[in-house]
C-alpha cells in the first residue's frame, strides 16, 4: 500500500509541536549572542542543539513540504520579531533546500537527511544579516538601544567575511547536529524506516 504524501491535519500539529521545541532551542542558546565574542561559534552551536529536535520531527515529517511549511512559520516568526523581509527569504530558501534533499533521499536515506538539516540550518543567518546587508543602520540602532560596546564588539567578531563562515558553519554544526539527533534517536530512526 502507498503511503500517502498529502499533508494532514495530524502532520500540521506534528509542524507546531516540534517547531516550538526547536525554536525555543535555538532562541535560549540565541541568547548567548549578548556576548560578541561568542557570537560567531552561535553558528556551529544553534544546529548541534536544534539536530535532536528536528531529527525526531524528521521521523515524522515524510511528505513532501512539511519541513518547509516548518521553514516558512520560522520565518513568519522572526519577521514578527523584527528581523525583516530577510528572514523570510532565507527561511524559504533553507526550506526548499531542505526539501530538495530530503525528497534525493526519498525522506529515507539517512546521507540525505543530515544534508537537509544541514542546509535547512542555514535560516538562522537570518540573526546576523543586519549587521552585513544594512551595516551602518544596523549598528546606528544597536548603539542607541544596547550601548557602544555591544555594537563595537559587533563590528569586531561579526565583519563581512563572517557571513560565509556562518554558513560553513552551519552547515558542519548541521552535520554534528543531525549524527547526534540521530544517534540519541536511533530507535524512532529505526521504527520510521531511516536507514
Amino acid at each position: 500500500m502507498e503511503r500517502s504524501t498529502r499533508i494532514n491535519t495530524k502532520d500540521l500539529i506534528n509542524i507546531g509541536i516540534y517547531l516550538a521545541i526547536y525554536f525555543v532551542i535555538i532562541f535560549v542558546v540565541g541568547m548567548l549572542n549578548t556576548i560578541p565574542i561568542l557570537y560567531p561559534i552561535l553558528f556551529l552551536i544553534w544546529p548541534i542543539v536544534g539536530g535532536i529536535p528536528f531529527m525526531l520531527f524528521l521521523t515524522k515529517a515524510q511528505k513532501p513540504g512539511m519541513v518547509f511549511i516548518m521553514a516558512i512559520l520560522i520565518g513568519l516568526i522572526c519577521f514578527v520579531f523584527g528581523y525583516s523581509w530577510m528572514a523570510i527569504a532565507a527561511c524559504s530558501i533553507s526550506g526548499l533546500l531542505a526539501e530538495f534533499f530530503l525528497k534525493a533521499g526519498d525522506y529515507k536515506k539517512f546521507k540525505y537527511i543530515a544534508l537537509s538539516y544541514s542546509v535547512f540550518s542555514f535560516w538562522i543567518i537570518t540573526f546576523a544579516l543586519p549587521i552585513w546587508v544594512i551595516g551602518d543602520t544596523y549598528i546606528a540602532g544597536i548603539r542607541q538601544s544596547v550601548g557602544d560596546q555591544y555594537a563595537d564588539g559587533l563590528l569586531t567578531y561579526m565583519p563581512g567575511w563572517m557571513a560565509f563562515a556562518g554558513l560553513a558553519l552551519l552547515f558542519v554544526g548541521g552535520i554534528l547536529g543531525a549524527l547526534l539527533g540521530s544517534k540519541m534517536l536511533k530507535k524512532h530512526f529505526i521504527k520510521a524506516g531511516i536507514v
